[in-house]
């Protein structure tokens, strides 16, 4: 007799195989989950782009750079409205020596490292 010829478990309806308990259902999905690749080079990087071999790609390229807001740029905003000077919490998020500028690799997107003015 093999499990086709089995009767169905009581309650279900003929042809319906009920699924895996859910712990056996994360454990099988657990060998296919990964986790992304986050390189941080510890380099002299500057504000602007360089030239690098990238860890990730191995290839040769010139760092694209992005700037984002910090810590610091929010908290300069904070003291501006704070002091009264509402209408000049905007500010810090323009200037350049509030924003770290973040390198990235142009060819597969690794993160490799930021700069700080």
């Amino acid at each position: 007799m093999n499990k086709n010829d089995q009767p169905p478990p009581s309650g279900f309806a003929p042809g319906f195989v009920p699924p895996p308990p859910y712990e056996q259902q994360q454990q099988q999905q657990q060998p296919q989950m990964q986790m992304p690749h986050v390189i941080v080079m510890a380099g002299n990087f500057g504000p602007e782009t360089q030239r690098m071999t990238c860890p990730q790609c191995h290839a040769n390229v010139s760092t694209r750079v992005e700037s984002e807001a910090n810590t610091k740029t929010h908290l300069i905003a904070l003291l501006l409205c704070i002091f009264g000077l509402w209408c000049c919490a905007p500010c810090p998020y323009c200037m350049d020596t509030c924003l770290v500028k973040k390198h990235y690799c142009p060819a597969c997107g690794a993160y490799l490292g930021a700069s700080e003015n």
